[in-house]
C-alpha cells in the first residue's frame, strides 16, 4: 500500500522555492521518517524534554523535534511577517494562499505533530488523514470535536466507555499546551529569528483555546445545527 503523500511548497520572498514531502503510513498515518544521520543537538530527547514525555525512555531522538528540524533550519533567518507563497498538494485537492511564513510553518508544524509518533498528540491522527493546511481556529475546533465525537461512537461499537462530556479530549489539549512550552524552548535554540517560534504559539494558542469552548458548552457553534435542534433558521 503506497503511503499517503502531502507537499507544501513554499515560495520565499527572494523567489525561491522550497518543497518539503510529508509520507504517512496509509495503515497508522505514522510519518515515515528519514534516516537521523546529522541531526541538531536539539533534537535530541534529552534537551529540554518535555516534563509529561512518556513511553520515550529507549529513544535518543525526539520524534517531534527531529520531523521539524529540516523546516526549522531552512527558515531559521526569517521573521514571522515575512510573506511567502504556500502551495499544500494533497491526493485530494490544491491549496494556494499567500500568507505569512508564520503561519505557514504553523500548518505543517500541525501535520507533523500529529504524526511522528509522539505519544500525546497521537489522537489528532484522523485529523491528519483530512488535513486542512491555514485552518482558521473555529475550523480547528469544529474539526477536533468532530473527530472526538466520532472516535466515541467507535468506542462504544466496540464495547468501549464513551466519553460524551469531551473531557477526555479536554485533557489531551492539556497535555499538548505541555508539550508546545516545552518544544518552543527547543526552538528558540534553533532559531535565529522569530518565525517558528511564533508558529508554535499560533498552535498553542487553539490548545489553550479548547477548554473554554468546553466551559462554554460549545455555544459558538451550536448555530451550525439548528437543523438538528428543530429550531427555525432564520435565513
Amino acid at each position: 500500500m503506497l503511503p499517503i503523500h502531502i507537499q507544501y511548497i513554499f515560495k520565499l520572498p527572494d523567489g525561491q522555492k522550497d518543497t518539503f514531502i510529508l509520507q504517512l503510513d496509509q495503515h497508522n498515518l505514522n510519518l515515515l521518517t528519514d534516516d537521523k544521520n546529522s541531526l541538531p543537538d536539539w533534537s535530541r530527547l534529552s534537551f529540554q524534554q518535555c516534563p509529561n514525555c512518556v513511553d520515550m525512555e529507549k529513544s535518543t531522538w525526539c520524534p517531534m523535534a527531529v520531523n521539524l528540524s529540516r523546516i526549522v533550519h531552512r527558515f531559521a533567518s526569517l521573521l514571522s511577517y515575512d510573506e511567502v507563497h504556500l502551495t499544500v498538494i494533497t491526493a485530494e485537492r490544491e491549496f494556494r494562499q499567500k500568507t505569512t511564513i508564520q503561519r505557514a510553518i504553523s500548518s505543517y508544524m500541525g501535520l507533523v505533530m500529529a504524526t511522528c509518533g509522539c505519544p500525546h498528540t497521537k489522537f489528532l491522527r484522523p485529523m491528519a488523514r483530512f488535513h486542512l493546511p491555514l485552518a482558521s481556529e473555529e475550523e480547528t475546533i469544529y474539526r477536533a470535536f468532530s473527530m472526538y465525537a466520532l472516535a466515541q461512537y467507535f468506542i462504544a461499537r466496540d464495547n468501549g466507555t464513551a466519553d460524551p462530556e469531551f473531557k477526555g479530549l479536554e485533557q489531551a489539549y492539556k497535555e499538548i499546551q505541555v508539550i508546545n512550552q516545552a518544544m518552543a524552548q527547543r526552538l528558540r535554540a534553533a532559531s535565529e529569528k522569530d518565525s517558528s517560534v511564533n508558529a508554535l504559539i499560533n498552535l498553542d494558542m487553539y490548545a489553550r483555546a479548547m477548554p473554554y469552548v468546553l466551559e462554554e458548552s460549545l455555544e459558538e457553534l451550536q448555530y451550525l445545527f439548528d437543523s438538528y435542534l428543530n429550531k427555525k433558521s432564520k435565513n
